[in-house]
């Protein structure tokens, strides 16, 4: 399905924060930030999921739906998403790990995709040590420049896109979201440098 917007201002024009949508941002002054631009009813679980690798030490930002809707009604694709708070909070990092949502397709492998390779491989490796399927993302690579993922200072950043299945057990199993959480900050820390 197509985005009702193309940005967030035509969004903001016609929602409402706190009714219709909020924001959700920490800056601790890291250098990663970890985010979910699709959370809420767009892309469920993302934004607790992301939150929950952020921690209370990492910066994290959502941006959540309040509302039911079509899939499109709050979607602005990566490359789009121009929402001022994120910009700005990613724009002082120099990477950023975004968990994005996508659909069953048989397989509950993280897709692994962005420009910072070395990060992605650290954490698809780092995934799969700990059990967990990640695989390259050839269907959505989130290698555009304008990707939120990489509007860092770096210019790179990783996207995860994880299936509903995987989300689903995320949120009810808290041991599997601990392992995954820390699965991925393993992969931060353990990183080369891009």
């Amino acid at each position: 399905m197509a985005d009702r917007y193309q940005n967030f201002k035509d969004l903001a024009a016609d929602m409402k924060p706190d009714v219709d949508y909020r924001i959700r941002s920490e800056d601790r002054g890291t250098n990663a930030v970890i985010l979910a631009p699709h959370g809420g009813s767009i892309e469920p679980e993302t934004a607790e999921i992301a939150a929950a690798i952020a921690g209370t030490d990492l910066s994290f930002y959502a941006f959540e739906a309040l509302k039911p809707g079509a899939h499109g009604d709050f979607h602005i694709t990566s490359h789009r998403f121009d929402e001022p708070v994120a910009i700005a909070l990613v724009g002082t990092a120099s990477t950023a790990v975004a968990i994005h949502g996508r659909k069953d397709d048989g397989s509950d492998a993280v897709w692994l995709g962005g420009r910072a390779t070395d990060l992605r491989d650290a954490i698809g490796q780092s995934l799969r040590d700990a059990g967990f399927g990640a695989i390259p993302n050839k269907t959505l690579p989130g290698v555009h420049a304008l990707n939120i993922c990489n509007r860092t200072r770096s210019g790179k950043g990783v996207q995860l896109e994880l299936p509903r299945a995987l989300r689903r057990r995320l949120a009810e199993d808290k041991t599997a979201l601990d392992d995954f959480c820390a699965a991925i900050r393993n992969g931060i820390t353990s990183a080369p440098t891009d």
